[in-house]
């Protein structure tokens, strides 16, 4: 049975990305790690050889996490519940089933670690050494949730909720987060449909995902539109569940958006300087397609710029880029950069520029100054020398200095700019394959 849209017990929570959801029946290990087909073709075995996420910490912004599941225990902090008001953010036996396990499986896809010998058995996730910040969502708006994660240190937030309903302050929490550096991911949606993309998904400065299935062709329920950015795993994903140990399969852009989150995190541990836009950036300039999408101008409002591939992310050659990439600039936003926002205004960076290019100017009249004195000094030597019959050997050619024209002075500050070129803007996509090969 399809699930689109859980409501909480307040009535006022959906789940953008509500995975369709069944209680698995045990498994091997080797059948558990087998069914996990999202960590083969992400390369996972060799990702965690450069990075596993360790020192970066993800906000979940769902229903809670089980926080005691064998698969994640010892990788969940202490957050908060903002339905109850405490800090213990672990699901609600009067939640369903459904909607109570579902931010479990979403930390797990994330951080989920396994357990028993070598941790061979279980679910683990695609950065298992990320600390998980459990939030349990208020419902309705979630700018308090943003902020609280915010500051305690989250670089990530994992958001597979949304709300149909644009709040002011949900806005501006959204741009306290890019100001902050830390990267808001979240889900497309499941309706299969086009402009059904919710908030935060609607905002600017978020990184909004869509779905693929194994083949890498886009899932059929994934929402569409500009928003979405990129692309990840959705369909017949295994996770951790709630109550106790179960694991459950589904299929949603909510594992999409969770996956995405976490190869940000991967990134964020080995490259921690980077801004939330150059996270972005490396994931964006090294995603790929499939053959059935060959020819599609980027972005596409399905794929986005394509499917992650955070192996190609951690370890291409990649310029940090500007500090916002491929996200789009919240208006607030808009003209500062990093040092605007530690209190450098516009004028005042004017004001230091003007300055330069007059210290620059003064340098450069000294200068020809006294290359013109030295030349005055060469030319007048060599006159006299003319004068006295150039010694021994006859008259010596000297070169004539004073009657070639002066180099133009070259002013760094008046060079012609060169057409500004997008790198997001592409008319055909790289050439990928899937799985990509390593």
């Amino acid at each position: 049975m399809a699930l689109k849209r859980t409501t909480h017990a307040l009535g006022a929570m959906a789940l953008a990305g509500a995975l369709m959801l069944a209680a698995a029946p045990p498994a091997s290990a080797d059948q558990t790690r087998r069914d996990q087909w999202s960590l083969n073709v992400l390369h996972a075995e060799s990702v965690w050889k450069i990075s596993k996420g360790k020192g970066v910490t993800v906000a979940v912004i769902d229903t809670g996490v089980n926080a005691e599941h064998q698969d994640l225990k010892g990788n969940v902090l202490k957050g908060k519940d903002f339905v109850d008001g405490d800090d213990d953010a672990s699901p609600n036996e009067s939640d369903s089933n459904l909607s109570a396990t579902h931010g479990t499986e979403m930390a797990s896809l994330i951080a989920g670690h396994g357990h028993g010998a070598g941790a061979a058995d279980g679910v683990i996730g695609l950065a298992p050494e990320v600390k998980i910040l459990p939030i349990r969502w208020g419902g309705a708006d979630f700018s308090d949730e943003i902020r609280y994660a915010v500051d305690r240190g989250a670089s990530v937030i994992s958001m597979s909720v949304s709300t149909s309903q644009d709040f002011t302050a949900d806005r501006e929490a959204v741009d306290y987060a890019l100001k902050h550096n830390v990267l808001i991911v979240t889900a497309s949606g499941n309706e299969g449909e086009s402009g059904k993309i919710d908030f935060p998904g609607e905002y600017p400065g978020v990184l909004t995902v869509g779905g693929v299935n194994n083949s890498g062709n886009i899932w059929e329920g994934s929402n569409y539109g500009p928003q979405v950015l990129l692309t990840a795993p959705a369909t017949n994903i295994v996770s951790a569940g709630w109550p106790g140990n179960k694991l459950r399969v589904g299929t949603g852009t909510s594992a999409s958006a969770a996956l995405t989150a976490a190869a940000a995190a991967l990134i964020k541990s080995k490259f921690p300087d980077l801004t939330p836009g150059q996270i972005a950036n490396r994931l964006v300039k090294t995603a790929v397609l499939p053959e059935s999408a060959e020819g599609i101008s980027l972005p596409d409002q399905k794929y986005g710029y394509g499917i992650i591939q955070p192996l190609a992310a951690l370890k291409n050659d990649i310029p940090a880029g500007s500090e916002y990439g491929p996200l789009t600039v919240p208006e607030s936003l808009k003209g500062k950069s990093g040092s605007s926002s530690l209190g450098t205004s516009d004028q005042d960076q004017e004001t230091a520029d003007q300055k330069a290019m007059l210290i620059w100017a003064v340098i450069g009249f000294v200068g020809l100054a006294v290359i013109g004195l030295i030349v005055f000094l060469i030319v007048k030597a060599a006159r006299r020398n003319k004068n006295n019959g150039g010694g021994p050997g006859g008259p010596t050619t000297y070169p004539q200095y004073g009657q070639q024209p002066a180099p133009p002075h070259h002013n760094p500050y008046q060079q012609q700019a060169a057409p500004q070129q997008n790198p997001y803007q592409q008319p055909t996509p790289p050439q990928g394959q899937w799985p990509p090969q390593q």
